[in-house]
């Protein structure tokens, strides 16, 4: 037993330890006229060692390249005559046996061992199957002005910083899916190949490189092949026609679900267009989008066939995305109707009720700002026939909390919290939904609680860490003209509160029970003091016009309880 131990652990340790599958490794430099430079890099490069061999291919040179290339260490490969920088990597790719293979320019000056590793080091690595270069450099307005915006229209899920850097490297194997441009296109190409082709590409930053800036006319030159290799990918997979042919089908399939979104808005919310001029443009609406939405289908399926392994799959992503949100905002409009739907003898009814924003415009609210509503009417718990469950929201909305009281036609009723999980259920007792003239499942908008517990009396107590008092108030529908009063009691602030008082109306004020004054209400109302006992008291409005359901009930205004109240 203690020997099989050992020889487990033995060969676990031996696969921890074992070093990565052996890769042959090489580079390729294209060069022409590079005599200056080519030796120089050729060295560093030799430098690395997981690097095999350096071979330079010298694109017709009339000066000393070979023998700067030769010298250095490099396998040497003449062109003839200069065929372009394509045709130079791809000559050097078929001489190559190796594993994996790179693609260094021979002008670069500042070239160091790490760069060289930082290309080649993810592949090694089996981080990704390409790498590309980024870097710091005085120019690319190849890059800016050419590369970069054709790119992004037929191409928008390419989003490299240099496409164009030169420096790259990859698993041969893959290589052989690619096909190498004769020019500079080659760089442009491989990027777009790869994408395309789902082959995984890294984009590697390698700092400052400092290479031989080109003539205009090399400029020129350059931008021309890289805009025929962009334009030509981009009509090989279909991005032509996806941008232009697909483009206006999506459009016009926009147009037509906007058309039947803005149909069954009017028809279910826009109460002065007629209902005919509402079905008409959803009408109008659902033959659009269906033609138009057939053909982007078509359109579709047959770019991505053009594309090997679904490499499309980003580009259209983006391109079809403000089609898949029109869509999105249809389902979930129908559906809100859907669940509004009710069948009854043959007859089909949607009524759909939507949450409501509610923004405060007194000063006096907890919340400026809230989500409330509907709320749906549903029986009273078994033995709650005096009880009234409602939910927060609502009775912040007619201002009442848990444990106060309301009349409804003379029938008093405790208010409750709803239960947990009913947020929105209004829980009302049977002789209370007779009273108010609602049904088991209807639904109340939060703008229409005060409609619906109209003349209803609510006592609401306030509650201080000293003192509280009951506020009696009749429900009505919002009106504006609001005041706000506040409680004060030997000059500390007990509590304030929000409502409709009626112009020359005289108010009962109540303490411990008893009567202890009036006051007659008026536009130049102000303050109210008067003294009950040892008390001070003082009641300070102020005209606020805000909008409120409390019409303030002027026979039982206020009562104050004092005996609780402690100096």
């Amino acid at each position: 037993m203690y020997w099989l131990f050992v020889l487990l652990v033995f060969l676990f340790a031996s696969v921890k330890n074992s070093k990565p599958k052996y890769q042959k490794v090489t580079v390729i430099i294209p060069a022409f006229n590079e005599e200056d430079s080519v030796a120089k890099v050729v060295g560093v490069i030799r430098k690395v060692s997981f690097i095999d061999e350096v071979i330079v291919v010298n694109d017709g040179s009339t000066d000393n390249t070979e023998s700067e290339a030769s010298k250095a260490g490099a396998i040497v490969i003449n062109h003839e005559t200069n065929k372009g920088k394509g045709e130079a990597l791809y000559t050097g790719y078929r001489q190559s046996d190796c594993d994996i293979i790179a693609f260094i320019d021979a002008d670069i000056h500042n070239l160091t061992s790490k760069k060289v590793e930082a290309i080649i080091k993810p592949i090694l690595y089996g981080k990704t199957d390409i790498t590309k270069t980024k870097f710091a450099r005085e120019s690319g307005r190849v890059t800016e002005l050419t590369a970069k915006p054709l790119l992004n229209f037929f191409f928008p899920e390419i989003s490299f910083e240099q496409p164009l850097s030169g420096q790259f490297a990859a698993r041969k194997e893959v290589l052989k899916k690619i096909k190498f441009e004769k020019d500079y296109g080659v760089d442009v190409g491989i990027v777009i190949d790869a994408d395309v082709l789902g082959i995984s590409i890294l984009e590697v930053d390698i700092g400052a490189i400092e290479h031989d800036m080109s003539p205009l006319s090399d400029l020129n030159m350059m931008a021309n092949e890289v805009v025929r290799t962009i334009m030509n990918r981009a009509n090989k997979y279909g991005r032509v026609t996806m941008i232009d042919d697909i483009g206006y089908f999506i459009r016009m399939s926009i147009v037509g679900l906007s058309l039947i979104i803005l149909g069954l808005f009017t028809i279910f919310f826009v109460n002065f267009i007629p209902l005919a001029i509402g079905v008409l443009i959803s009408v109008v609406g659902i033959v659009i989008a269906v033609y138009y939405l057939i053909k982007v289908i078509i359109q579709s399926i047959m770019m991505y066939r053009k594309t090997p392994k679904g490499g499309l799959l980003k580009s259209f992503v983006k391109i079809h995305f403000p089609l898949i949100i029109s869509v999105v905002i249809l389902i979930l409009m129908i559906s809100t109707f859907i669940g509004a739907a009710t069948f009854d003898n043959g007859a089909i009814s949607i009524e759909p009720n939507s949450r409501n924003l509610i923004i405060f415009a007194d000063d006096t609210a907890d919340n400026t700002i809230s989500v409330r509503g509907p709320f749906t009417v549903d029986t009273a718990v078994e033995n709650e026939s005096d009880m009234i469950r409602i939910p927060p929201d609502a009775m912040m909305t007619l201002g009442i909390k848990s444990g106060d009281t309301m009349n409804i036609f003379n029938q008093s009723y405790t208010i409750n919290d709803s239960r947990n999980s009913e947020s929105d259920i209004l829980r009302l007792p049977f002789e209370a939904r007779n009273a108010l003239g609602v049904d088991e499942g209807d639904v109340i908008q939060n703008s229409k609680l005060g409609d619906t517990f109209e003349n209803s009396v609510a006592y609401h107590n306030y509650n201080n860490s000293n003192i509280s008092f009951d506020e009696t108030f009749v429900i009505t529908p919002r009106q504006n003209g609001g005041w706000t009063y506040e409680v004060i009691v030997n000059n500390v602030s007990v509590s304030n509160s929000t409502g409709i008082f009626r112009e020359n109306e005289t108010y009962s004020i109540n303490v411990d029970g008893k009567y202890a004054g009036d006051i007659y209400f008026n536009s130049s109302l102000s303050n109210y003091n008067f003294t009950y006992g040892d008390y001070q008291l003082q009641l300070k409005f102020k005209n606020t016009n805000s909008s409120s359901i409390k019409l303030f009930d002027n026979e039982n205004f206020i009562n104050l309880k004092l005996n609780e109240y402690e100096n």
